[in-house]
């Protein structure tokens, strides 16, 4: 159920409905992305450059929406986002792999990517 702000609640609908458009934003830069992948042939340090970016961008959005909804401690609420998307992406990543997941530098690296992501979207909102 989602409790309205002004009774202290957390609205958890309007979270998850921030965190879906985060997802949908990330599968439509990265269908684009594909798209000049195939057009322009662009190379791994680009693409994975490309990645990151819209990591960032995508968590930054759910920061952000996230913070301009809750109006206090706006970055904590970013944070959450960005955390909780970095958290339902590893999810995936570990049912998706077949050889098993090793936890090494890019994954600390994407989390901290995603929290700080969508932190930075919180304290602008």
């Amino acid at each position: 159920m989602e409790q309205s702000s002004k009774g202290g609640g957390i609205p958890a609908v309007f979270l998850l409905k921030s965190l879906l458009f985060s997802y949908i934003l990330t599968g439509v830069f990265l269908v684009l992305l594909t798209f000049l992948l195939y057009k322009l042939g662009l190379g791994e340090k680009i693409v994975t450059i490309a990645i990151i970016v819209i990591y960032v961008a995508a968590t930054f959005f759910a920061g952000f929406m996230a913070g301009k909804k809750m109006k206090s401690r706006k970055f904590l609420w970013g944070l959450l986002e960005g955390v909780a998307y970095f958290l339902i992406l590893a999810l995936i990543s570990v049912f998706a792999c077949e050889a098993g997941v090793t936890f090494g530098r890019s994954f600390f690296t994407t989390f901290a990517l995603c929290a700080g992501g969508g932190m930075l979207g919180g304290m602008l909102s």
